[in-house]
């Protein structure tokens, strides 16, 4: 029983409820019914917003997969069917193609991979940097774990998954092998963005040639280039501005293809359902023809868009949008591809242009538009999900620096790189008027969407066994019955390399350098920072004043190092022996999770004595979170570091010393000790603070006494209010290896990129007049 709302309404507050009750304070509660008519609520609530998300999926999720029945048959068969058994077994194929990879494969299993809601190539790579230690750069700290987003399940000594583990860690081409797939899964799903907007755009507007035969392929090319540079265009509004438009269209269109399906099977050949039966997948396979086995390589094109499903699962739960493809997308799907088919069984020519002949006369120009109109959608969903994918890949250090601005309040998934947005355009605006053929652009198209989905399945094994301890024959069927189908796309589009699958290729092979110099750059300079830092040792022994000119201020050292004196520091004071009043060394790292709270992010500790007024700050993002310009990051790390202060005197006067050491220690102090180290979110301490200073006072009587931390605070405002200065170091990067392509990734490509990428100073929002920058020269 409770007696007040106050009780019973922070328990609902725990669990996330969003009604409150309207009982008297004085009355009595029956908590039994209570809780039991909250929980009827709570499921009519929680149904009827998943039914919303799961509308408003269609529009951000399934423009892609809905759009692909405009070009799959033409790109089965460019030059026509030579009979009915053809395109009964293409059918066949495309049935259970669509059962097996995005209903099974992506819906109900990767689907549940998800990162806190986060899918994408990335995504799963986090979750395996959670469960074991493959994180290339081992930034990591213990503490890291501690994060209320940082969720791991534990691994029993002795099971599979800890040997699999064990192995993993022991070898680092392992380590390797692993993040070059996720590399190439993230250069081809980029790839993917370059190619959508132009395989769905121009099958869309090519339909118009159907009713004005006289319109050239060029018109159709430069109509289909004047949307693309349109849409790209439109990307800074963000698609929360237009995204309402989106959901309805996309319902629109597959409520047609699915009806158009219905009349076609009705009108044509109903004969064309006995495809449903998978004998018809082996008559097709059997005749051993080259061209069948090619053919795949249209079929395939089915399921494109799938891999888009799972990188734009940012904004909504997985209920809704499975919910969304097994009551509406598949089902209409399976009606247009059958309505096609039994059109074409009586029209075995008419291949190229299989969807707009199939649709009634009267129909044409309605669905005309709205084709448009989805492709369109599908192309904002790819782009979306590109943007996505970059985003996360800058997060783990795989990806130069580039400026990201969030197009909505709402939604912090809703980003807009310019200069990526602006590379893709071009690259897409190439790809539509060099290659007029759509036959080609479907067989570019299909090899992308295919390597990016054998990325998923090999990362979905170890998911498997590390994250969610499946028996490693389960892993062994799904890994299985994945490759089956796609290999054996794989192998008909590899035939067709010459025909226009060499420009994935292509663009993959570019952007993949580009990664992949840049995080080994970005490590090797990790690594010369961690073997040149500065022992403590070295500190202590300049002396109370560090052997300086302590000016009035306070001067934020910035630094890949999360432990440890930076070699920038003694670079500086050797060149100029004067420094700040204090000193805090940032660190700003991003860990393998989507999100790390606002009253998580900072983490304080004391460097040496307390009066040389040294400190380290760790900043911590997940690779959804995003510097920004309102952040008011000074004063967070400030507040942050004021609270650090009254904790460590609290702790000083009510702990043990041996627990709380006041000087900064080496690694292997600090796995028999524990830290001076505290996180921001300690509320909770902040209140027994207060508490402890007014016991102090009361036990004291009326003699009035100083606590020192008091001293300290007022030290540390009177520095602020001096002024802060920003010093970053400004590293060249130089390699003195004899082996040319070294040189040229070092020394031109990496070099290169940083000239041309953004500052730190302006991702970290540094004013100009503050900034100081220290020079130095990495060999590596």
């Amino acid at each position: 029983m409770l007696t007040t709302n106050e009780a019973y309404g922070s328990n609902l507050k725990k669990k996330g409820s969003m009604w409150a009750l309207d009982q008297n304070l004085d009355e009595p509660i029956d908590d039994d019914a209570v809780r039991i008519r909250n929980i009827s609520k709570e499921k009519k609530f929680s149904a009827l917003l998943i039914l919303r998300l799961a509308y408003q999926s269609l529009g951000v999720v399934y423009g892609d997969l809905g759009t692909s029945p405009l070009y799959v048959f033409y790109n089965t068969f460019p030059h026509g069917a030579k009979d009915q058994e053809d395109v009964i077994g293409a059918l066949s194929l495309i049935i259970y193609s669509l059962t097996l990879v995005p209903l099974i494969k992506y819906v109900f299993i990767v689907l549940r991979a998800n990162d806190n809601g986060q899918g994408g190539t990335f995504a799963l790579y986090s979750l395996l940097c959670r469960h074991a230690n493959i994180k290339i750069i081992p930034n990591l700290h213990r503490t890291d774990e501690e994060l209320t987003t940082y969720s791991r399940a534990t691994i029993h000594e002795k099971s599979f998954a800890a040997k699999t583990k064990r192995w993993i860690e022991a070898h680092q081409y392992a380590k390797d092998t692993i993040l070059i797939l996720v590399l190439i899964g993230t250069c081809m799903m980029i790839g993917d963005g370059i190619l959508t907007p132009t395989i769905s755009v121009l099958s869309a507007v090519g339909g118009i040639k159907l009713t004005i035969p006289d319109v050239k392929n060029e018109v159709v090319v430069l109509v289909s280039v004047a949307i693309i540079v349109g849409l790209f265009s439109l990307q800074h509004y963000g698609t929360d501005r237009v995204g309402w438009l989106f959901a309805p269209i996309v319902l629109l269109w597959l409520l047609l293809i699915g009806a158009i399906g219905i009349y076609n099977i009705l009108n044509y050949d109903r004969s064309v359902l006995r495809a449903f039966s998978p004998v018809y997948i082996y008559r097709y396979l059997k005749r051993g023809r080259r061209e069948d086995w090619t053919s795949l390589g249209g079929i395939m094109l089915s399921i494109t868009g799938t891999e888009a499903l799972f990188a734009d699962l940012a904004h909504f739960p997985v209920s809704s949008v499975q919910i969304a493809f097994t009551v509406l997308v598949f089902p209409c799907l399976l009606l247009a591809y059958s309505g096609q088919a039994a059109y074409l069984l009586n029209n075995l020519d008419h291949t190229q242009d299989a969807f707009y002949r199939s649709i009634p006369d009267k129909m044409y120009w309605p669905v005309f538009v709205v084709a448009t109109g989805a492709a369109v959608v599908a192309s904002q969903a790819t782009i979306s999900a590109t943007s996505s994918i970059i985003k996360q890949a800058r997060a783990h250090g795989c990806f130069p620096r580039v400026k990201i601005v969030h197009t909505s309040k709402k939604f912090l998934g809703q980003i807009y790189i310019p200069d990526i947005n602006w590379i893709l355009m071009v690259l897409c605006i190439t790809v539509t008027a060099g290659f007029e053929n759509q036959s080609q652009i479907g067989n570019a198209y299909g090899t992308a969407v295919l390597f990016v989905m054998l990325v998923t399945t090999f990362l979905m094994i170890l998911i498997m066994i590390l994250v969610w301890h499946c028996h490693w024959i389960l892993a062994i069927i799904f890994a299985g019955v994945s490759l089956l189908v796609e290999l054996s796309y794989c192998s008909a589009v590899l035939f067709k390399v010459d025909q226009g699958s060499w420009i994935p290729f292509l663009i993959a092979g570019a952007f993949f350098i580009v990664m992949y110099v840049w995080h080994y750059g970005k490590l090797k300079r990790y690594e010369f920072e961690m073997h040149s830092k500065v022992s403590m040792a070295w500190v202590l022994g300049l002396g109370p004043s560090l052997g300086l000119v302590r000016v009035p201020g306070v001067g934020l050292v910035y630094t890949q190092l999360s432990r440890g004196v930076p070699h920038i520091f003694s670079h500086f004071i050797t060149n100029l022996p004067a420094i700040h009043s204090v000193v805090i060394f940032v660190c700003v790292k991003y860990l393998p999770v989507y999100t790390v709270p606002e009253e998580e992010r900072f983490l304080v500790k004391r460097i040496g004595p307390k009066s040389l007024h040294m400190f380290r700050c760790v900043a911590r993002y997940g690779y959804k979170d995003l510097h920004r310009r309102d952040d008011d990051f000074e004063n967070k790390l400030f507040e942050s570091l004021c609270l650090f202060v009254k904790l460590d005197y609290m702790m000083e006067g009510c702990s043990d010393s041996e627990n709380y050491s006041s000087y900064e220690q080496t690694p292997a102090e600090s796995n028999n000790n524990n830290e001076n180290t505290h996180s921001s979110n300690m509320n909770l301490s902040v209140t027994s603070v207060d508490s402890l200073e007014s016991d102090r006072s009361e036990s004291h009587g009326n003699i009035a006494s100083r606590p020192p931390e008091v001293d300290e605070l007022e030290f540390l405002n009177k520095c602020r209010d001096a002024g802060v200065v920003h010093i970053l170091g400004n590293t060249v990067v130089r390699t003195r290896d004899s082996r040319f392509y070294k040189k040229i990734a070092i020394n031109f490509i990496y070099a290169f990129l940083r000239k041309i990428c953004r500052e730190n100073s302006v991702l970290f929002n540094i004013p100009h007049e503050s900034l100081l920058t220290v020079g130095q020269i990495c060999y590596i």
